[in-house]
């Protein structure tokens, strides 16, 4: 075990500035508060901000490569293992220091003997290490991508294999409790409470990191959580309907009030058992990436809704589409590889060619000598599910509800470019950090100068280390 310092960056992905002052206010998140007046503080802003570009998975790789989209060209999620470009983990790797991902994302897997690497859920291609982590990233990824499909099949992994996994690999008394009171409330008080199981995943993926932590003291490590970004994208009319000419429901409105604020209230309550791991002589970094802000585009048209395959390979077989391997990348996007670029461009044309109420099902986007699709449905207004697909290529119609459902409520959150940023450790003081503006690919070069490998920054990294610029308590050389 090393004894030189560590740094922890926790990577809470999403949570929206103004929301979190309201709250810590408010008396709600103490442990946030607590982390806040002992750090160094800064809002982040995002490398591009337009709203095709403002995604958390090109964000967050700016930051872990130092590089903005215009250098490294990552535009959809799954796209950052494949970029020819070293992100941190790699580097720090090449530099001999061992390193841990607690699911980050668009992170290109690793396996190194003293590290561990917990896959991004929508990254199937990567594969968790130590391999025995199999088993906890199939179930969580299955749950997270198929958490709106009531027809999902549960994944590869059982719940008992799972629950034989984690009773070996940390699970908490803590989230034993959080189970049973989910379930406890979802059977007694109401079904429709099954809006809080993303914090019973939380609550894993801290019991199984925790354990990987002290387990191998990585120089480097990350934690990753989306939960509560998901909460902001589905809930944020509930909270302030004022804001929108949609308005919710009563119930609606009674039931998701303050879901958001559950979510900053979840994740204030294990943040301690994650600043728990560190020494008192190491750093911890606690970083949003973005934020979000009311989502008002469509609201002359009635909202966005979301429409998705209940099975994804069903409905490629329906309009004989031919494919190598087909993943699910977000909500109703999906990742289609073929065995060719010339079977990627006829699958593309087909996914084109199908049509509900005479538009366009498919935004398809496909490279021409690639053989990568990625499609999802576009359809954003409110439709008739007793309606017919129209397959132009083959002249068929198809019952648009065989093949899909509706996901329930409609998009009412969207990305803004700010991002929260923290930084703590025994010779950083509170207060705010010298600079104007913080670019997201700051980070990158204040975690290599702050483990003492600054040399090792490549030189079409575009950030600057704000090592200098945060108030001291004392000065110490990094080691």
């Amino acid at each position: 075990m090393s004894s030189a310092p560590n740094v922890l960056l926790i990577e809470f992905n999403e949570l929206t500035p103004h929301l979190m002052d309201q709250f810590i206010d408010d008396g709600d998140l103490p442990n946030f508060k607590a982390l806040r007046d002992r750090s160094a503080t800064a809002i982040t802003k995002a490398d591009v901000e337009t709203a095709e570009n403002l995604e958390p998975w090109i964000q967050w790789y700016s930051l872990h490569s130092g590089l903005t989209y215009d250098q490294h060209g990552v535009f959809h999620l799954t796209d950052g293992p494949h970029s020819p470009h070293k992100d941190i983990f790699e580097i720090l790797l090449n530099e001999g220091l061992t390193v841990g991902c607690g699911g980050s994302m668009n992170v290109k897997g690793f396996a190194s003997e003293g590290s561990f690497f917990i896959a991004d859920p929508w990254c199937a291609g990567q594969r968790s290490y130590p391999e025995a982590l199999a088993v906890f990233q199939d179930f969580i990824a299955s749950q997270v991508r198929e958490y709106s499909n009531p027809e999902g099949d549960g994944g590869k992994v059982t719940p008992l294999q799972f629950v034989s996994f984690m009773a070996k690999n940390g699970l908490s008394t803590k989230t034993i409790a959080s189970i049973i009171k989910q379930l406890s409330e979802e059977k007694i008080v109401s079904g429709s409470l099954s809006w809080k199981r993303p914090a019973i995943l939380d609550r894993l993926n801290v019991d199984v990191f925790a354990g990987l932590y002290r387990r191998y003291r990585p120089r480097f490590a990350t934690f990753f959580s989306n939960s509560t970004a998901h909460l902001q994208h589905a809930y944020w009319r509930c909270m302030d309907p004022d804001a929108f000419t949609v308005q919710p429901s009563q119930e609606e409105r009674d039931r998701y009030r303050d879901a958001i604020r559950f979510g900053y209230k979840s994740m204030d309550k294990y943040l301690p058992e994650l600043l728990q791991l560190v020494r008192p002589e190491d750093t911890v970094i606690f970083a949003t990436a973005l934020s979000q802000q009311p989502f008002l585009r469509k609201e002359e048209t009635g909202g966005q809704r979301f429409y998705r395959p209940r099975s994804v390979e069903t409905l490629m077989a329906a309009i004989d589409v031919d494919y190598a391997s087909l993943e699910p990348t977000m909500t109703h996007q999906f990742m289609l590889r073929a065995a060719s670029a010339q079977k990627a461009e006829e699958a593309a044309q087909k996914l084109r060619g199908l049509y509900l109420e005479g538009q366009a099902l498919f935004e398809v986007d496909s490279k021409g000598g690639d053989d990568t699709v990625y499609f999802g449905a576009q359809i954003s207004d409110q439709v008739d599910m007793q309606s017919s697909l129209e397959n132009r290529e083959s002249g068929a119609t198809l019952a648009f509800a065989d093949f899909f459902y509706q996901i329930d409520g409609m998009k009412s959150g969207c990305h803004h470019p700010d991002g929260i940023l923290w930084m703590s450790g025994p010779d950083i003081a509170a207060g705010p950090i010298a600079k104007e503006r913080v670019e997201l690919t700051d980070v990158f070069p204040t975690i290599l100068e702050r483990l003492g490998h600054a040399s090792a920054i490549p030189t079409d990294r575009q950030g600057e280390s704000l090592w200098p610029l945060l108030p001291k308590t004392a000065i110490r050389k990094a080691s």
